[in-house]
């Protein structure tokens, strides 16, 4: 006999429909599982055998084939694994087929038959309301973050039993688990981190504030000690929270990652990422068989914090260069081609030369100029290019370490940032972008006009700086973000001098 249970797999941030046919005919007890699947679903034989048995149903000892359409298709992971214990017990009569017409059951079987929480039901859910299925089944984990999918009849079950019992009306649904705790925000780093406790690096500060308020990458040079981690590391407390559409996007990346801490929360703050520099071009970028999101696209409307620069790989850092410029990730293999969002802000930081003290007024630089130049240059001038803003940050004066009043909180930096950013989510509104690092061309010459004093100053900075025209629109897009955090609408002179302060770094040390 033969019987058809829909599914779905996961490409991507994409789900696919699956269709799961089992047919069972007279012969010796084999069991023959087609449709690319990968390893975990070839495993799957194993799975169903003994979910089936416990579950106190029967399974059959005869030719059993079971094919994952399209036949083209990589699959990956044990989500079909109801659907084929479903397809089984329908193709054998235990189950009624016409139970199984408009379900789109998803989950993986443990050998006692108990169903086991499984990644990336966001896209599936999201997918499946898209193709108008009636019902979808999940495990009971993933049930509240399948019900973020609004006009979606969702059911959680615990066990392959009561899926079936819930199909055939005889036990009624279970209650959806209890809350989680929304007062916690989702990858929240270092809370107790405040910028009061920084002592001096005013500049540094105003250029971190002036980062986030327009989502531009900034590049931090110092010696050791000079707190370029401290202030990178406390961003995530002045970052605006996620719009409802951004965090419904970064929780399905996070949702097909494997990485959500609380099934059925959207993530509301924005992401902060810190990879070691030890980092692979797949772990920053993605990749695998069937391609996973790398760190890239894990801070996707976040933060990707890079410490010491200087010592990721040179390729791992040229991979840098496409996603900084387009938003965007696409990771080519053999069969397909996955694209991932990646629209993120660099936050970088390194030392001035090997041993750190070049330019320092204290401790004497023990590198020689050949030493100094191969060091920062395995930072490559196109990579340096996409970076908005160079700060350099000095060493503390002692009188700056005495200084025991506190400075500015967190709080106030990022009400100042929230404001620039409402001004920006105004101004585009209708657009595809979001703040003023995202500009194009098109929206510098509607929405950057510069008075004739602040034209040539620009003119002039690029001459002696001798910058490129991607470093002029930068400069440009910075100045734009700088007038919107003084609230003001037109740019004047005085915010294109600070913009263009923000790239004197790259004559002196790449020059």
């Amino acid at each position: 006999m033969l019987a058809k249970v829909k599914s779905c797999t996961v490409l991507g941030l994409e789900a696919i429909p699956v269709e799961v046919e089992v047919d069972i005919s007279p012969g010796l007890p084999t069991f023959s599982l087609v449709g690319l699947p990968d390893a975990a679903l070839a495993e799957s034989r194993e799975r169903l055998r003994s979910a089936i048995k416990n579950g106190g149903y029967e399974f059959p000892y005869r030719r059993i084939t079971i094919n994952l359409a399209p036949a083209d298709l990589r699959k990956e992971g044990p989500v079909v694994d109801l659907p084929m214990a479903l397809g089984i017990l329908a193709a054998t009569g235990q189950v009624s087929p016409e139970l199984l017409e408009g379900v789109l059951p998803v989950g993986e079987l443990s050998l006692d038959g108990n169903l086991r929480p499984i990644n990336g039901i966001l896209p599936m859910a999201m997918m499946a309301r898209d193709n108008g299925v009636k019902t979808f089944m999940v495990p009971l984990p993933n049930l509240r973050e399948a019900r973020l999918v609004e006009g979606l009849n969702v059911y959680g079950a615990s066990s392959l039993r009561e899926v079936i019992e819930i199909l055939e009306g005889t036990s009624p649904p279970p209650a959806v688990p209890e809350e989680v705790d929304e007062k916690r925000p989702e990858y929240e780093l270092h809370t107790e981190l405040d910028y009061s406790d920084i002592k001096g690096q005013y500049h540094a500060r105003r250029a971190l504030e002036v980062a986030t308020a327009g989502g531009h990458n900034i590049l931090m040079i110092g010696p050791p000690g000079s707190g370029k981690t401290m202030l990178a590391r406390r961003l995530p407390n002045i970052l605006p929270p996620l719009s409802g559409e951004e965090a419904l996007e970064v929780t399905r990346i996070y949702s097909v990652a494997g990485l959500l801490r609380q099934r059925g929360s959207l993530i509301k703050k924005r992401p902060f990422r810190n990879p070691h520099h030890t980092a692979s071009p797949a772990g920053l970028i993605g990749g695998g068989s069937i391609p996973r999101p790398g760190e890239v696209s894990l801070a996707h409307q976040g933060v990707l914090f890079l410490d010491e620069l200087p010592e990721f790989r040179k390729d791992v850092l040229e991979v840098l260069r496409e996603p900084l410029e387009s938003g965007w990730v696409s990771i080519c293999r053999a069969a397909l081609t996955l694209t991932y969002p990646a629209r993120f802000t660099l936050v970088a930081s390194m030392n001035p030369c090997p041993c750190g003290y070049y330019n320092d007024p204290i401790r004497e630089c023990t590198c020689g100029p050949y030493q100094i130049g191969r060091y920062v240059k395995r930072v490559s001038g196109p990579l340096l290019d996409r970076i908005d803003i160079h700060i350099e940050v000095p060493r503390l004066k002692v009188e700056e370490l005495k200084n025991k009043a506190p400075g500015e909180k967190s709080e106030k930096i990022r009400e100042r940032v929230m404001a620039a950013r409402e001004r920006q989510t105004a101004r585009f509104k209708g657009l595809k972008i979001k703040n003023n690092a995202q500009m194009t061309g098109k929206h510098l010459k509607e929405y950057c006009i510069l008075p004739k004093a602040a034209e040539d100053l620009l003119y002039q900075a690029v001459n002696t700086l001798g910058l490129t025209a991607r470093a002029y629109d930068r400069i440009m897009k910075v100045a734009r973000t700088i007038a919107d955090l003084g609230g003001e609408e037109n740019i004047s002179p005085s915010h294109v001098a600070e913009a263009v302060q923000y790239r004197s770094l790259d004559r002196k040390y790449w020059g």
